[in-house]
């Protein structure tokens, strides 16, 4: 949903958000790079830093004070939402195994003693809907 809402704000906010491409920096002396400073940032540089700080917005105005908690210390879009998505969705071993439990529910699917269809209707379609934004397709 949220991926919505920043696509819906500008198309290239999500691209910040997943990408983070915030590659502003320079060459030093050495040759080593090193972040520009506001100084040295090309008008390209200061838009990339605009939307990212759109992004930042977006991505922290619904938060409650636990979840900011977790994400007031990043300093990018890229990394308050890489965050939040192991803080929601765990690391991609903790998502496998949560995907695997709920396909074998899938498997296992059947309607409780007592459930109406409509309760079972709903059971099924969360279930379907947690398998699909893991990545599981159910065919």
């Amino acid at each position: 949903m949220m991926r919505d809402h920043i696509i819906g704000e500008d198309y290239e906010l999500w691209d910040i958000v997943t990408d983070g491409t915030l590659a502003t920096t320079k060459k030093n002396a050495e040759g080593v790079d090193v972040p520009k400073t506001r100084a040295d940032c090309t008008a390209k540089d200061l838009k990339k830093w605009e939307k990212n700080d759109k992004d930042k917005k977006w991505l922290v105005c619904g938060l409650g004070p636990d979840e900011y908690s977790k994400i007031q210390s990043c300093t990018t879009a890229k990394e308050i939402w890489d965050t939040l998505q192991v803080a929601h969705e765990g690391t991609p071993q903790v998502k496998r195994s949560r995907g695997t439990m709920l396909y074998s529910q899938y498997e296992n699917f059947t309607m409780k003693e007592g459930e109406t269809i409509q309760e079972m209707y709903t059971r099924f379609t969360t279930l379907t809907n947690e398998l699909k934004s893991l990545g599981r397709n159910i065919i």
